[in-house]
């Protein structure tokens, strides 16, 4: 009985206005705050853990590594609350509770914000999956962009809650700005023009990177699309960034897209071409293309067409299969020799620009002198 009357003396002893005993009580809730914490981290490995390992998907895997740590931060957070609240400190000389309390709260904030900024691993999982079965590679250049954004947005937001909760007014806090802040929303008015772009472009898909475009008067092929720009590789081998936000407003000529590339041309021969020989000609070159190939066969015109300045026209109009530029031009060329051959063979001559001049003279009588 001494003993338990010893021990309730010196529990009702003080230390800084504190007894003993609520500092037993406090240490004792940070002692619990702990245990839940080893608990909280066995539940997620022994049980949540198991469980996502039976399902096909890794993202619930991925998802409970990512909540485990903030999961078991929280336990500690609410240890440190009851603990403060045991304590019941003193607001003289210093208001330590409100001190503890924005501490509390920040802690919450943070661990939030961790939560949600480590859950962004996740999501770009589910967007790279997502952006693996579509047939370009753009999106797959845009998601670590988006991937930034949305960590930096959360840090914000993490930061707008501290100060919030800190006793400062956010919206005085931006009213306070006055023309600085005037001033930075017309300089990011250019920035978020460029991001809304590029999420045009993720969206609307225009072009991939390796394609052919030409915009305006830029042609060459897309190298690398940003979250600011796009950088084009001209044929000069040059490079030329355009802001997203001037791209998307501009009409684009993805050549990369055709499914066949056009051949169009017109064969000039000569007018001593008799009607006879044009027929057999025109049949020998669809029969040609007919036969070729590289040509497509859904769709091809040969034709006499016009009697030119100097020429009789013969219109070929076909496609190739490929629309690869080297194969495309091997397969033109290989049009233009079949041809050459076909009107060799039949005697015929390729016309050139001529023009023929006839001059009549008048002579008038010359008399004789006599």
């Amino acid at each position: 009985m001494d003993n338990l009357h010893q021990l309730l003396v010196q529990m009702d002893q003080t230390f800084f206005g504190i007894s003993m005993g609520r500092f037993a009580a406090a240490f004792a809730a940070l002692f619990c705050a702990f245990l839940a914490k080893k608990l909280i981290g066995q539940f997620f490995i022994r049980v949540l853990q198991p469980i996502a390992n039976r399902t096909q998907s890794d993202f619930d895997d991925r998802a409970f590594q990512a909540l485990r740590k903030p999961a078991e931060f929280l336990a500690v957070i609410a240890g440190l609350w009851l603990a403060f609240t045991l304590l019941r400190l003193p607001p003289e000389p210093v208001d330590l509770q409100s001190l503890m309390t924005a501490v509390i709260k920040f802690l919450l904030a943070f661990d939030i914000a961790w939560a949600l900024y480590n859950l962004v691993d996740v999501l770009d999982g589910l967007l790279v999956r997502w952006a693996s079965r579509t047939e370009t590679d753009l999106d797959d250049h845009l998601l670590p962009f988006i991937r930034k954004s949305l960590r930096i947005f959360i840090v914000v937001m993490a930061i707008i809650m501290v100060v919030q909760n800190l006793g400062y007014s956010i919206s005085g806090l931006l009213a306070s700005l006055g023309i600085g802040g005037l001033a930075i929303a017309l300089a990011a008015k250019d920035a978020l023009s460029n991001i809304f772009g590029s999420i045009m472009i993720l969206l609307d898909r225009p072009f991939g990177i390796g394609d052919w475009v030409q915009t305006g008067e830029i042609e060459g092929t897309i190298e690398e699309v940003g979250f600011r720009s796009t950088k084009i590789r001209t044929f000069a081998k040059t490079q030329i960034t355009i802001p997203n936000s001037v791209l998307m407003n501009m009409p684009i000529n993805n050549y990369s897209r055709m499914p066949k590339r056009r051949i169009k041309m017109n064969i000039g021969i000569t007018y001593a071409t008799s009607p006879a020989q044009m027929r057999q000609a025109v049949d020998a070159i669809r029969t040609m293309l007919r036969e070729h190939p590289a040509i497509d066969q859904e769709f091809f015109l040969v034709n006499f067409t016009d009697f030119g300045a100097s020429s009789l026209d013969i219109m070929v109009y076909c496609f190739t299969s490929s629309t690869v530029w080297q194969e495309y031009l091997d397969a033109r060329q290989d049009v233009c020799l079949r041809i050459m051959d076909i009107l060799e063979g039949m005697g015929l001559e390729i016309a050139f620009p001529s023009r023929t001049v006839y001059l009549e003279t008048n002579e008038e009588p010359v008399q004789a002198a006599g």
